[in-house]
């Protein structure tokens, strides 16, 4: 590891740092455009429907999104900068490596996900009572990309 000291040695390190970062980079996660059912429903629109309910179809709001990014985005700041550092701050290293993390997490939370509880008649089609999970479609949907900065 890298050690400096005084405030021309930071300077440096920082200046040094802000090269390797280059214009900056945009990091997304979720469910990107593109995405489809094999019936060429969007995934996107499928999941805005399950995370914010749709009254029309009688489906309760599940906020697998909101609860992941409430109860692990505290942490993101930490967990990129450990990530960058081992990657000696090389942003096409530390930029996918923190995106597989932030999917795991999202995948993990539409795992977990059990309430609100399934209808009856909902668990009786699909033969099991694991809300948001049907044929798995959704869940491996689930990517992100790097877009380099201007």
């Amino acid at each position: 590891m890298t050690s400096f000291s005084g405030g021309a040695a930071l300077e440096a390190k920082l200046a040094e740092i802000a090269e390797r970062l280059g214009g900056g980079a945009t990091l997304r996660v979720g469910f990107l455009e593109g995405a489809t059912y094999p019936d060429g429903t969007p995934v996107p629109l499928v999941t805005a429907a399950n995370e914010f309910g749709d009254p029309g179809m009688n489906r309760p709001p599940r906020p697998f999104f909101r609860r992941m990014i409430a109860a692990k985005s505290p942490d993101w700041g930490s967990d990129l900068s450990k990530v960058a550092m081992a990657s000696g701050y090389d942003p096409k290293v530390f930029l996918p490596l923190m995106g597989e993390h932030i999917k795991a997490q999202l995948q993990e939370s539409i795992r977990e996900l059990i309430d609100p509880a399934l209808a009856q008649s909902t668990i009786d089609r699909k033969g099991f009572d694991k809300p948001l999970i049907e044929t798995g479609h959704m869940l491996n949907s689930v990517d992100y990309d790097v877009k380099d900065g201007v």
